[in-house]
């Protein structure tokens, strides 16, 4: 443990959470603690919704994808602008007419309260399944600098953004995740610059063997229905049509993501945040994979044996070869990814969880305060729930693909219901839960059952669900009474 390593990420550490906990004093109301008093401007909300799509799991894991592959990840991200211009058209009109404060309110408008119920309930177990698995990954990174077991690890992180995200609520997220965003972006191309430095032929060399090996490979053009075709994560079709459906599922309908679109001051301006982000994160992937394809060449050079983990050798690499200092700052820059997501995740789940089952519970007469209060020690009771799932997350494999892949599963229902929702007339509220419970016991077959690739899930889920709903709405008396 090197003192100036450990003295710089505890300066971040220590810096982050004062500088959240400054926007405590700005939290009157619900729309503040929730929407950031919807008066964040548009290129802070891109920056938030890169930070949440991003965390600990994509950058120790995507250097481990191309180190053991090559680019083919990146097709996923070309379905990504598919998905954001999907939910530009079609999404977001209809986020912004009226009051909103979470996703399943609009499901209520077009269904009514049990779809509603059924929705916000499915995020709530989805998000905090897939942010366990993220909290998880932040241990690894923790324990490879203090040697301390991952109880420890993740103690210390979730500890201290609970203390900004319960004083500061969405603004004091928003903000961190720019903060946070600039950081681990900024770690990542020093690493990147310093581990080629350790290349001896520089990138000329990098480009020689890694050609050689197929590393810069990016399109898979392959189609063939075969049982092969559908267990392969990273084809062309697979990439874009999964990465389009699983997006425009996690931001067009999951509240960690709509949540941040909801705080834009105009339906123009978040439109923006939401197209300008894609941008950020084609960068950022691209970034990355090309750490772990230098590493792989610094790897194949110098006879090392790469870590059973490959999830381990990005924050290993950094912090037995990195110069002092610098080493520091890109692990508190990897520090910054997780507790980004993780801030993101709790202000979500508590928002959902007041908003959508105890407000209507109660039939939402009490004073506002009170449930600002609420909203405040839901954060908190959150947090011991994900620090529960990290624990129990230790024997996954993969920390990138076990978090999509668990999200996958719920998402292709929750897009499918909310499709249901915009583009059909004549489904009613029964027809949709119908469909969305199907969709849910299909992807527990296609998840435990199949060998069928993760990124084809959203697409599988959310046309059972769609289907199911739209035919059972062609003999249903009632449609639907209430247009979004």
């Amino acid at each position: 443990m090197r003192p100036v390593d450990l003295g710089v990420i505890a300066i971040y550490l220590a810096g982050i959470t004062w500088f959240g906990y400054r926007f405590r004093t700005s939290q009157k109301s619900l729309k503040d603690y929730f929407l950031g008093g919807r008066d964040t401007p548009w290129w802070a909300i891109a920056f938030s919704i890169v930070s949440a799509e991003t965390s600990t799991l994509t950058v120790i894991g995507t250097p481990a994808l191309s180190f053991g592959g090559n680019l083919g990840f990146l097709q996923v991200v070309f379905g990504y602008l598919l998905a954001r211009l999907v939910i530009s058209v079609l999404f977001l009109p209809h986020y912004f007419r009226g009051e909103l404060y979470t996703a399943y309110e609009l499901m209520q408008r077009r269904f009514g309260q049990r779809i509603r119920k059924l929705t916000a309930g499915s995020f709530l177990i989805l998000r905090a399944l897939a942010e366990g698995v993220r909290v998880f990954a932040i241990s690894i990174v923790v324990s490879i600098i203090l040697g301390t077991g991952e109880i420890v690890s993740i103690i210390v992180i979730v500890c201290l953004t609970l203390l900004y995200t319960f004083e500061g609520g969405m603004t004091a997220v928003i903000w961190t995740d720019v903060v946070q965003m600039i950081l681990y972006v900024g770690g990542a191309i020093v690493s990147l610059i310093v581990i080629l430095g350790q290349v001896d032929g520089g990138w000329q060399h990098v480009a020689a063997v890694a050609g050689a090996a197929g590393k810069f490979r990016i399109f898979d053009f392959g189609f063939e229905f075969s049982r092969e075709f559908f267990a392969k994560s990273y084809s062309f079709w697979a990439g874009v049509l999964g990465g389009c459906f699983l997006t425009t599922a996690s931001h067009g309908t999951e509240q960690l993501m709509v949540q941040r679109l909801l705080s834009a001051r105009s339906e123009h301006e978040g439109r923006k945040a939401l197209l300008a982000s894609w941008v950020v994160i084609l960068f950022q992937f691209t970034l990355f994979l090309m750490i772990g394809i230098i590493l792989f060449v610094y790897y194949r050079d110098n006879g090392l044996a790469a870590p059973a983990r490959l999830d381990r050798i990005y924050p290993q690499f950094i912090w037995q070869s990195l110069p002092t200092g610098i080493a520091g700052l890109v692990i508190a820059a990897i520090l910054a990814a997780a507790m980004s997501n993780l801030s993101a995740a709790l202000n979500a789940l508590a928002s959902t969880t007041i908003m959508d089952f105890i407000r209507p519970a109660d039939g939402g007469g009490r004073d506002e305060s009170h449930y600002l209060k609420l909203a405040k020690w839901a954060t908190v009771a959150w947090g011991v729930v994900l620090f529960g799932i990290g624990w129990v997350s230790r024997s996954v494999g993969s920390v990138l693909e076990a978090g999509l892949g668990i999200a996958s599963i719920v998402y292709g229902s929750l897009l499918g219901v909310f499709l249901l929702g915009l583009l059909t007339r004549r489904t009613g509220e029964g027809a949709a839960m119908a469909g969305m419970t199907a969709g849910l016991l299909v992807m527990f077959y296609v998840k435990f059952a199949t060998s069928i690739a993760f990124t084809w899930y959203v697409l599988i889920g959310s046309a059972v669900t769609f289907g199911t709903g739209a035919l059972l709405g062609l003999f249903s008396r009632r449609g639907e009474k209430n247009h979004v």
